[in-house]
């Protein structure tokens, strides 16, 4: 029999390193940034923050792989992990959390189950 693959989030947007956008951004599947956000993003998927990314403003999504810049409260259903180049200035609401060496964080973090609607993003909270 032959192996079937189901990929949940088929849909990848991406915020080049030259673009700057100035709103809020709400997307159905993953998204990387490599450029700049200054606004909320409320991501049913993951959210990748490349290192010459940058996001002003509050991000909801299921994961979060961060390596730029980060200024505002996260909210994670999953993982967030943080690259050895991220700098995140915020509070930080997930169920998982990995640090490498050499991120920089300054907030507090809160981390809880999501069956607790803790850290859920709000585009999934009933």
């Amino acid at each position: 029999m032959a192996k079937t693959t189901v990929i949940e989030n088929p849909i990848v947007n991406i915020i080049g390193s030259m673009t700057s956008i100035e709103g809020d951004v709400s997307c159905g599947g993953d998204i990387r940034i490599e450029g700049q956000l200054r606004g909320k993003l409320d991501c049913k998927g993951k959210v990748v923050i490349g290192e010459s990314g940058s996001v002003d403003g509050e991000i909801y999504c299921r994961t979060g792989d961060f390596a730029g810049k980060i200024k505002g409260s996260i909210n994670i259903s999953e993982l967030l992990t943080l690259k050895s180049t991220a700098v995140l200035q915020g509070d930080i609401t997930c169920s998982k959390l990995a640090i490498e060496p050499g991120a920089r964080f300054s907030g507090k973090c809160i981390m809880e189950l999501p069956e607790n609607n803790q850290g859920v993003p709000k585009n999934e909270r009933e």
